[in-house]
């Protein structure tokens, strides 16, 4: 796979380490992700780097399959944990000024911007984080919009978790407009 995908973005490189049948640490990978798309639309490209199932994360001498081969999925996977490098170029804003759709997601995200200027729109504010920052979103419903003149580039940690029983009840219309899978499903 080439480092570069037809719309210009660079998959970034991705180390990963495991252990030999003998247990001698290794690296088992080291290359750009195999997973990159673009969602040209919104002007997206979701480069996931990596995921676990469970908790505790399953530790074993080699992976046996690439966990992120799988259909792209904005939450992580029961009781696990993504991550993933978002691309948000400018311009590509709708009528309401976002350009991912209003979503929320039973995760914890930990959203750290590597790269230009991104802003996160919340029922009742939005904050503009800008490279070094990070974010800390909690199931919140929330889009993304980079209203700036460079790319957007978000390292995210997503955490799956559980809504408080009294919290989800006072959420507009409970927990049925939950984010299960992908970034327009």
């Amino acid at each position: 796979m080439s480092t570069v995908d037809t719309a210009g973005s660079h998959a970034p490189r991705r180390v990963v380490t495991g252990h030999t049948p003998e247990g001698v640490s290794v690296v088992v990978f080291d290359g750009p992700v195999p997973v990159s798309r673009h969602l040209p639309e919104d002007g997206v490209h979701f480069h996931e780097i990596w995921n676990t199932e469970g908790a505790p994360a399953r530790i074993t001498a080699v992976e046996a399959d690439e966990p992120t081969e799988r259909t792209l999925a904005v939450p992580p996977p029961t009781r696990g944990t993504k991550i993933r490098i978002n691309e948000f170029a400018p311009g590509f804003l709708d009528e309401r000024g976002l350009q991912s759709p209003v979503h929320r997601t039973a995760s914890v995200d930990y959203g750290i911007v590597v790269e230009g200027e991104i802003t996160l729109v919340l029922d009742d504010s939005e904050v503009t984080l800008k490279a070094g920052d990070v974010v800390v979103q909690r199931g919140t419903d929330h889009a993304w919009a980079n209203r700036g003149d460079v790319v957007a580039k978000v390292v995210f940690v997503l955490v799956d978790g559980e809504f408080d029983e009294a919290l989800a009840a006072t959420l507009p219309g409970g927990l049925d407009g939950l984010m299960h899978g992908g970034p327009r499903d």
